[in-house]
């Protein structure tokens, strides 16, 4: 028994080691990015220190400016009081949903397909997508992977469902998206239209409205995901209008943040470095999978190719866009680029099943190991764009400070804008009893020793001051203030 145990255990042990590498491979080389993951990391660290769990603050006070529901925020709270307060545990539940997700891809090419190496395909074309790892995705501290982890549930349990009507899977559907709203509040609902046009092409519409445990899954969906939002109102007034002008009225029918894109701005994201390996398998995948002999194959891809195509067709309608939003894209592009992998690899499997056995896995190596490769050199050897590190650079001669690896802190950052990144490691910074401050470049004084990142404030010094060069790391320069000029 042991024996046949390990002869089937292999293939999955492999997977898993396949899937580990570009998942958590480096997963704290990085510091903690500008934008929404240092948002949520400065929320994480003030709720992991005041205790305040239901509602996340940021200096503090109700943080009114990231509306969405706390659960990422509570799983990092989790991970800091297993890991202490550092990128691992900022990450981890990016991470982990990506390998759930993976999961789920195998769970359901095992127990519904009954073909391991489809599942094992369409896992390895998911974390070979620079979309879906790298930045905003599975390796950050942001949304977008756990909630992508409860769709991708959510949406393969209404799709058993649909196939053999059993209310569980109705349940399971349900609570995936009361989840996924608390992960990600209304971006969750956007994937609801593919489900409802599956269910009028199945012509089972009027047997779901009609079945009583669609009524009560539906209430248990209001009551796990509303009951957050009543709450946080009766003690944060203010919240549920924040929540409508920020997230119904601000993102989708107007432009925040000057990100204004075209329609077709997702569709060309697929063409770059995100998917460009991928991409050209898809149409294949979709004909192959819609004419497939296998009625089970078929209606997989008709519904991961109805679904992603609707959730296109909605993120594209609204005015507000940004590259990451089309992660929860990326298991059901996997799944269907899987089926023309699959497909070939079957035809190889098929003609030589008497000689040659080793063909079909040797050409499975030759189709994933640039990709393979490519995305470990992506984390082993990140590319730096040179408008991001001025940003960011500065967090790494912090992140050095708080190691000890630099042994000078007194010295003052000098930065412009916001700060959340660097305030991650300056509030660490201060609990170890350095009184590093941060200010903006119109508040240097003659006398001061600052630390400064950014070419802007570096040209205001110069144009200002007359300074001594004290240490230059990278673009970091730490110049003692002597006079003005």
């Amino acid at each position: 028994m042991f024996k046949t145990i390990l002869k089937d255990s292999w293939k999955y042990l492999l997977l898993l080691l396949l899937v580990c590498f570009p998942l958590f491979l480096h997963l704290d080389a990085l510091t903690i990015r500008l934008w929404d993951e240092s948002r949520l990391a400065i929320n994480a660290y003030e709720m992991y220190h005041n205790g305040g769990y239901l509602i996340p603050t940021f200096d503090e006070a109700p943080d009114m400016w990231n509306t969405k529901p706390p659960l990422m925020i509570w799983l990092q709270v989790f991970f800091m009081k297993i890991f202490g307060v550092n990128e691992w545990a900022i990450r981890l539940p990016s991470a982990l949903a990506a390998l759930f997700t993976c999961a789920i891809l195998m769970l359901i090419s095992v127990r519904y397909l009954k073909k391991f190496w489809f599942g094992f395909i369409c896992i390895l074309v998911l974390v070979t997508s620079r979309g879906y790892v790298g930045y905003h995705a599975a390796r950050t501290g942001d949304y977008d992977a756990l909630l992508t982890l409860f769709l991708t549930l959510g949406s393969f349990s209404f799709f058993a469902f649909i196939e053999n009507s059993k209310a569980k899977y109705l349940y399971l559907f349900f609570i995936s998206m009361a989840f996924a709203v608390l992960t990600k509040s209304s971006a969750a609902l956007m994937i609801l239209p593919g489900f409802f046009i599956y269910t009028v092409i199945q012509k089972k519409l009027l047997f779901v409205l009609k079945n009583k445990h669609f009524y009560i899954g539906l209430l248990l969906f209001i009551i796990c995901a509303g009951s957050y939002y009543v709450m946080r109102e009766m003690y944060n007034p203010g919240y549920l209008k924040a929540v409508i002008e920020n997230e119904f009225g601000g993102r989708f029918f107007d432009t925040i943040e000057h990100h204004k894109r075209g329609f077709w701005f997702y569709f060309g994201n697929l063409f770059d470095h995100r998917f460009i390996i991928w991409v050209l398998f898809l149409p294949i995948g979709i004909y192959k999978g819609l004419t497939n002999k296998d009625s089970r194959i078929k209606k997989l891809t008709l519904f991961s190719s109805v679904t992603a195509l609707t959730y296109f067709l909605v993120i594209s309608s609204a005015q507000t866009k940004l590259s990451w939003y089309v992660v929860p894209m990326y298991p059901f592009l996997a799944l269907l680029v899987g089926v023309c992998i699959f497909h070939i690899f079957s035809w190889i499997k098929e003609k030589t099943k008497l000689k040659y056995k080793a063909l079909p896995y040797i050409f499975l190596v030759i189709i994933f190991i640039t990709p393979y490769s490519l995305i470990i050199s992506a984390i082993t050897k990140p590319k730096k764009y040179p408008w991001f590190e001025d940003k960011n650079e500065i967090t790494y001669y912090l992140k050095y400070v708080l190691q000890g690896k630099i042994q000078n802190d007194n010295f003052t950052v000098i930065y412009d804008g916001m700060f959340t990144h660097g305030k991650f490691y300056m509030n660490l910074l201060h609990e170890q009893g350095k009184s590093i401050l941060v200010k903006k470049r119109d508040g240097i004084k003659t006398g001061e020793v600052v630390l400064i990142s950014q070419d802007e404030v570096k040209k205001f010094l110069d144009e200002n001051f007359e300074y001594i060069t004290l240490e230059q790391f990278h673009k970091i320069g730490l110049y003692e203030i002597v006079a003005e000029k």
